[in-house]
This record gives structure tokens, C-alpha cells and sequence, in this order.
């Protein structure tokens, strides 16, 4: 058996996926790994870099965009590692992190998952995990509060926690999101209801109901160009893809009054979206925080 089977979903970020490969080729030889990229119909010659330059990748490629979850399980379903690792195309692997992250495991066997540092490409702090969503949370998010009231978020964010120490936690980013195959054969594979986020939250919250820890470890460190896949989207749709995906999980972990309520703000939250576009096309003076 493999120790690792790193799986990547790529679409349209051909730089970015070779630069990808090329940070985890290049770390030092020490674990048994494979990579697998499976290539949601890219037309930007993603699948013809991989054949040319990384013969050694086991690439499917996709005649449709099948969304991150189906594509991460076709992963997985050909993986052979004891551990499995999703990582986005849009990652740089950094100071032999798939390693430390590999040893982490071997080391806590309570652990099912586990995340780590993520870095924005000047090496300063991403933040990396965050509570389960809860009503009042995405209610302010949905109602972009946190743009202009972070505190309001900071227990969801963990704003108050360094980041600099380990720690137990409800969930991981799933940029770099490392799997115990034991995890998988008990749970399953990712639930492909969600087309894009929200399913590494939905994973996370089936571990922890099962018993399973998640982990967030500050000494494997990865530089994350965040959101450039999911990024292609406009702005107004990935507000629906947000939306649907977030009433989705509250539908199969919360009160059906917290449901509705968030169904309810759908309207107002494409409404206050579709300003935000406004705001951005005027260019008048917005602060976001980079973590949000």
C-alpha cells in the first residue's frame, strides 16, 4: 500500500496546477506517494501539460465540470494510500509539509483528518480552520456584516486564536486537507450533493459525529493562491453556489427553523451581492479583510 495518495480537482489554472506538481516532485523523496489530478473539462490545456510534463500523474480527465466533490471521490476511489490528501491546484508545497503532515497521523491515531498552515503568496497568515457554521454566523454573512463588523464573526473565524499551536478543532480549509483511509472506509466518500464548498464542512462534521478528531497543525505550512479555480465564477454565482450549498448542510444538520430562516435571506443576500459588484466596478473604497 501507498502512504499517501495526494488527489487534485483542477480547472482552468494550468500555471498554477504546474506549479503545483512541480513543489511536490521537487520535496525530498521520503514518503511513498502517488498523484492523481482529475481534470474537470479545462480548456485551457491543463490535460495536455500533465501528458507532456508529469507522465508519472494518473490523470482523468473529465468531459464536464462534475463539481469538487464528485471529482475528489473519483480520486479516491483509484487511491491506494493509507493516507489521502485533497489539495487544491492553486497550493505550493512548502518545507517538506506532506511529511510533517503524514507523521502528525501516524503519531495521533484519534485523528481523521487534518489541515495545515496556509500561507497567502507573501507567506503572511491565512487563516486555516474555523468552527461549524452556526445560524447567527452565516446569517451575518449572508448579510456581508463581517465585511464591516469582523468581530461579529470571530468565534466562527477563530479570530481570537493565534494560530500558532496545535490544536483540536471543528473544521479544516479544505485546500489542504489530509484524510485517514480508516476515516473513509467507516464513513464514506465526500457527499457530492455539494457541487463546491461546503463539502470538506460536511466531512468534517460526519468524522467528528462518528467519534473522529480533526486537526489543525501550524508546522506543516502550504502557500495557498486562494480562490483561483472557484474564482473564475462571477460574482453573482458563486453567491448562488454559496447559497445553495450552505441551506444544503443546514438542512441535514440543523433545525428546520434555522433552515428556513436562512432560506429566507436567499433574496436579500444576491440583493447586497449584487451591490458589493456595484461597489467593486466603481472601485469605491472597500475594506475586506484578506481572511474573509
Amino acid at each position: 500500500m501507498k502512504k499517501l495518495s495526494i488527489i487534485i480537482v483542477n480547472w482552468n489554472v494550468k500555471d498554477l496546477l504546474e506549479k503545483c506538481l512541480n513543489s511536490i516532485y521537487k520535496m525530498p523523496q521520503k514518503i511513498d506517494f502517488e498523484v492523481f489530478v482529475v481534470d474537470n473539462a479545462s480548456k485551457d490545456g491543463s490535460a495536455e501539460m500533465i501528458k507532456e510534463k508529469f507522465p508519472q500523474v494518473k490523470l482523468t480527465a473529465n468531459k464536464e465540470n462534475k463539481g469538487f466533490a464528485v471529482a475528489n471521490n473519483q480520486g479516491i476511489k483509484e487511491s491506494k494510500g493509507e493516507f489521502i490528501l485533497l489539495l487544491n491546484p492553486d497550493t505550493e508545497i512548502i518545507d517538506n509539509a506532506l511529511e510533517k503532515m503524514v507523521d502528525f497521523m501516524a503519531e495521533r491515531q484519534d485523528a481523521g483528518i487534518l489541515g495545515c498552515q496556509l500561507l497567502n503568496p507573501d507567506y503572511s497568515l491565512q487563516l486555516s480552520c474555523r468552527a461549524f457554521p452556526s445560524l447567527f454566523s452565516q446569517i451575518v454573512i449572508l448579510l456581508k456584516l463581517h465585511n464591516f463588523f469582523p468581530k461579529l464573526v470571530k468565534k466562527y473565524y477563530l479570530l481570537e486564536w493565534p494560530h500558532h499551536e496545535i490544536k483540536e478543532v471543528d473544521q479544516v480549509m479544505g485546500a489542504c486537507f489530509l484524510i485517514r483511509r480508516k476515516l473513509i472506509d467507516e464513513i464514506g466518500l465526500l457527499d457530492e450533493g455539494y457541487w463546491a464548498l461546503f463539502e470538506e464542512v460536511d466531512y468534517c462534521k460526519r468524522a467528528k459525529d462518528k467519534g473522529w478528531k480533526v486537526y489543525f497543525t501550524p508546522e506543516a505550512k502550504v502557500i495557498h493562491h486562494k480562490g483561483q479555480s472557484f474564482g473564475q465564477q462571477k460574482i453573482i454565482a458563486k453567491q448562488i453556489n454559496f447559497n445553495r450549498n450552505l441551506l444544503k448542510y443546514f438542512k441535514k444538520y440543523h433545525h428546520k427553523m434555522s433552515y428556513l430562516i436562512l432560506y429566507s435571506l436567499q433574496p436579500i443576500s444576491i440583493f447586497l451581492t449584487y451591490l458589493l459588484k456595484i461597489y467593486l466596478k466603481l472601485k469605491l473604497p472597500f475594506k475586506k479583510k484578506k481572511y474573509l
